[in-house]
Order: structure tokens, then C-alpha cells, then sequence
């Protein structure tokens, strides 16, 4: 017992002792890691979400009779295409933020942790394409 006092107060600066197991120093950076990616997979989630309401919402005008325009050369409505481009977005928002996560992790660990921006230029100019295809359905369909 006195050895295990003796761990403890000997590494408290470098991690501390649960039982046999070692606690990381960085355990509020790997949970802080942890939620924004858990976010990034919400805001997925909720992007796909929306994708698959758009093309239903599209589905139900149309079976209800209500003209739409449509892409002439494949002859799908504009919504089907707003919609699967919503979903795939949000596909790759998730895959990116798995990719990202890990990238950090790995950065945490080795105490090499530097800030990216790529992947937040990514998302919000993929994300403004897709506000800006919304914005000429509406007009188009309005």
C-alpha cells in the first residue's frame, strides 16, 4: 500500500493512477476532441435529414399534381437533385469529421496539435454550392 501512495505522489505531474491504469494528462483535450466531432456528426445527420425531406416534399408535390420543373436532360425534378446532393453532403461531413477526429487524436497524443482550417473551407464552400443550387430551385419553382 505505501508503494502505491508512493506511485501516486511521485507521477501526479505526468498522469494519475486508477487502479493499474494510467490516466492521460490530455484527457480534457481527447473529450473536448470527442464533442466537436460527435457535433460535426449532428450537423451530418441533420444535413442528410433535411436532403431526404427536400426530396420527399418533392416526391408529394409531384404525385399530387403540382407542376414542377425538372432537369430536361436526365428528367429529374430539381428537389430529387437538391435532395441526394443534401444527403451526400452530409455523408461527407461525417466522413470528414471521422477523418479529422482521428488526425487530432493522433496530434493530441504526440502533443503536435496545430489547428486546420481546410476542412471548415471544405464544408462551408460545399455547404454554400448547396444554398446556392436551393436558391435557383426556388426561383425556378416560384
Amino acid at each position: 500500500m505505501a508503494q502505491k501512495e508512493e506511485i501516486v505522489k511521485g507521477d501526479v505531474d505526468k498522469a494519475q493512477v486508477a487502479g493499474e491504469r494510467r490516466i492521460s494528462k490530455k484527457v480534457s483535450d481527447h473529450l473536448a476532441n470527442e464533442r466537436t466531432f460527435l457535433a460535426w456528426i449532428r450537423t451530418g445527420l441533420a444535413t442528410m435529414a433535411f436532403g431526404f425531406a427536400v426530396e420527399r416534399l418533392g416526391l408529394v408535390l409531384r404525385q399530387l399534381g403540382v407542376k414542377g420543373t425538372s432537369i430536361p436532360l436526365f428528367s429529374i425534378h430539381y428537389s430529387s437533385f437538391v435532395g441526394v446532393a443534401l444527403v451526400i453532403l452530409g455523408t461527407l461531413v461525417m466522413i470528414g469529421a471521422l477523418l479529422n477526429f482521428l488526425q487530432i487524436r493522433t496530434a493530441i497524443d504526440r502533443e503536435e496539435f496545430h489547428p486546420q482550417i481546410a476542412f471548415a473551407i471544405v464544408l462551408t464552400v460545399l455547404a454554400s454550392l448547396i444554398g446556392l443550387v436551393l436558391i435557383v430551385y426556388l426561383l425556378l419553382t416560384a
